[in-house]
């Protein structure tokens, strides 16, 4: 895509805008008054408006904008259901889980399970998530997003690994959680903005110019096959990224998609995740975190415009490509015309850094609260554990640019995160949920659960590779459940020490909150009821 001044002026104010606020909120207090709730937790000071759009900033990156768009030029809007289904998945934890770890007052998941369990579940969930976030979602997130500066810009992947790297540490290791938030609030601006332009400009390509509504229908007749949200077995196949092809429905397995494995994929992510609860916890107030999330459903509703559509398009319009995931960069490319390339163009880098600045913060709260201040020094300052914690990102993202280039043989990238995601998220959303809410559960049978996640995921991908990988996650959630339910009646049957009293006063909501989630489950309705 060649750039004119125009589109470098757009694009060099992106990121002098992005990196002068980051800055400024991060030296707006001394150094040696920064502690660690300001650190990792923003102070616990954010507004909904601002936990809402940090949510959104932090979970689309080049995952979505690239690989969802790959997956959306290879399967089709069905893709869209991780979209939609993370919703109402929004509701669900802002009114269940929110209040519990709210009342805790943590800074961490693993510190949630210890609270509830002891310290050894916590450290084996912590070790866990340092994994996946550093060799998995990191790595992921710098290879996507250096894919896309080649393709767009020609940069080499090295480089734009590197470049990407740089401009995410560049404010967020020094200011953590508040400098990250705080500059998503402007993130999530050019990512919505500028991708929706991007979706505008394509439509209205294939419209022959008539416009974006015009360009809508004309998908819709061009591409109908592309627009069913619950796929059938053998109906559709699509690459596999081996050179051949396989069954769209191993990805999506039909009903499947809102009754069984998706929701365990959503409630993890969504519920239990460090790197997006952390925002939440980070909240004035619960009422103010349930209204950001909320706010944050909102916009996940209008995701797949962004990210999805533009994949069908350029199916559409028989885009010359050879991955699924150089969808995205082929309309960049070849429909966005000069003036308005700069912004599309700061729309993917702000998805791209927005969500590494976040998953590093993440990183280096984990470590630093659950292994270094637990294991390493215990009586370590406020100073040192905020300097520990800037270490612990740059060494995370320094590993992360060393592995990514591995990831250059995947054909979609986002099934790829799905599906090695889902070797933890069985196991997890099973500890968290029996925490919440079976008092009988015992540690050891989280244990259980946490290591039963990897050997049972293991075992169905060996032994039944023909399973498809959503329908593994249910199945391997039921298991686990099952094994902390046989260790809870091996142990005596009787309630934890550590167990949670819960009551239905923790679970009220404001007037405004029940308004707006009832405005999400109706539009919901009306989306899956035309493209079922």
């Amino acid at each position: 895509m060649k750039f004119e001044t125009i589109d470098y002026i757009v694009f060099a104010a992106y990121a002098l805008l992005i990196v002068s606020l980051g800055l400024w909120v991060s030296f707006r207090k001394r150094d040696s008054e920064t502690n660690s709730g300001d650190y990792f937790l923003a102070g616990r000071a954010l507004p909904w408006w601002a936990i809402g759009a940090s949510l959104i900033a932090s979970n689309i990156s080049a995952e979505q904008f690239i690989g969802m768009s790959g997956s959306g030029f290879a399967i089709g809007l069905g893709i869209a259901s991780y979209e939609w289904m993370a919703a109402l998945t929004l509701i669900l934890v802002a009114v269940f889980f929110l209040p519990i770890f709210l009342e805790k007052k943590i800074f961490t998941m693993p510190q949630f399970l210890e609270s509830r369990y002891d310290k050894r579940v916590k450290t084996v969930m912590a070790g866990f998530w340092l994994l996946v976030f550093v060799f998995v979602n990191l790595t992921s997130i710098i290879y996507l997003g250096a894919l896309a500066m080649y393709n767009i810009m020609g940069v080499p992947m090295l480089y734009a690994m590197i470049g990407l790297a740089f401009f995410a540490a560049l404010y967020s290791i020094y200011g953590g959680l508040k400098a990250v938030a705080w500059t998503d609030v402007v993130q999530v601006v050019f990512l919505v903005g500028g991708g929706l332009v991007t979706t505008y400009f394509a439509l209205d390509y294939l419209s022959g110019g008539h416009g974006f509504i015009a360009g809508f229908k004309e998908l819709l007749q061009k591409a109908p096959e592309k627009f069913d949200m619950i796929l059938e077995k053998g109906t559709l196949m699509i690459p596999d990224g081996k050179g051949g092809l396989k069954d769209a429905y191993l990805d999506l397995p039909g009903i499947s998609v809102l009754i069984g494995g998706m929701w365990v994929a959503n409630l993890y992510y969504w519920g239990c995740n460090q790197y997006i609860i952390q925002r939440a916890l980070a909240a004035k107030s619960v009422k103010e975190a349930q209204n950001g999330l909320v706010f944050a459903a909102y916009l996940k509703l209008l995701i797949p415009l962004i990210v999805v559509i533009p994949g069908i398009v350029a199916f559409a319009l028989n885009a010359d490509i050879t991955k699924s995931d150089e969808a995205y960069p082929w309309l960049l490319h070849n429909f966005v015309p000069t003036g308005v390339k700069g912004l599309a163009f700061a729309a993917l880098v702000a998805a791209i850094v927005s969500s590494l600045a976040s998953m590093m913060n993440s990183v280096s709260t984990i470590f630093t609260m659950d292994i270094y201040r637990e294991y390493i020094d215990k009586k370590a300052s406020e100073h040192k554990l905020v300097t520990v914690g800037r270490l612990a990102s740059l060494t995370a993202l320094i590993i992360a640019v060393i592995i990514a280039p591995q990831l250059s043989t995947l054909d979609q990238a986002f099934q790829y995160i799905q599906e090695f995601t889902g070797f933890v998220s069985p196991g997890a959303l099973a500890i968290f949920l029996a925490g919440f809410f079976y008092k009988k559960a015992t540690a050891n049978g989280a244990l259980a659960a946490a290591i039963g996640t990897f050997v049972f995921s293991l075992l169905f991908k060996v032994f039944m590779p023909t399973l498809p990988f959503m329908d593994r996650m249910g199945i391997v959630f039921l298991l686990s459940m099952l094994l902390i339910w046989i260790f809870a009646r091996i142990e005596g049957n009787k309630n934890h020490e550590k167990a949670i009293t819960i009551s239905f006063d923790m679970f009220k909501t404001s007037k405004a909150f029940v308004i707006g989630s009832i405005g999400v489950i109706v539009i919901l309705i009306f989306f899956y009821t035309i493209w079922w």
